[in-house]
């Protein structure tokens, strides 16, 4: 299946984005890490759960925006290669077999 970020799509998601966004900020980044819970106050429930979870595909379906899914990845020390095999629905492993980046992480 092909994934467009569009305009819809961005709509939709702007509340997750904005506080994704958000984690690029130090002291967003140190909220979320030290009290979680705290930091979503602002999510719905659906949107704290994709987030507790790291649910990267269901996210970006959702609505999220990969450059703002970078942030939550960077606070939780989750590679780019780790997030895309994920919305690939594959391991890290099976991901990086089909790359041809000797030792990429």
């Amino acid at each position: 299946m092909s994934y467009v970020f569009d305009l819809e799509r961005s709509a939709a998601g702007l509340r997750l984005n904005r506080f994704l966004h958000s984690l690029g900020n130090q002291e967003s980044r140190k909220r979320f890490l030290e009290k979680p819970e705290e930091a979503m106050l602002g999510l719905s429930e659906q949107e704290k759960d994709m987030v507790r979870r790291l649910d990267w595909k269901a996210m970006q379906d959702y609505g999220a925006s990969f450059f703002c899914l970078e942030k939550l990845g960077r606070a939780k020390g989750v590679s780019n290669p780790q997030m895309v095999a994920a919305f690939r629905g594959e391991t890290l492993e099976e991901f990086l077999k089909t790359r041809r980046v000797p030792g990429a992480r």
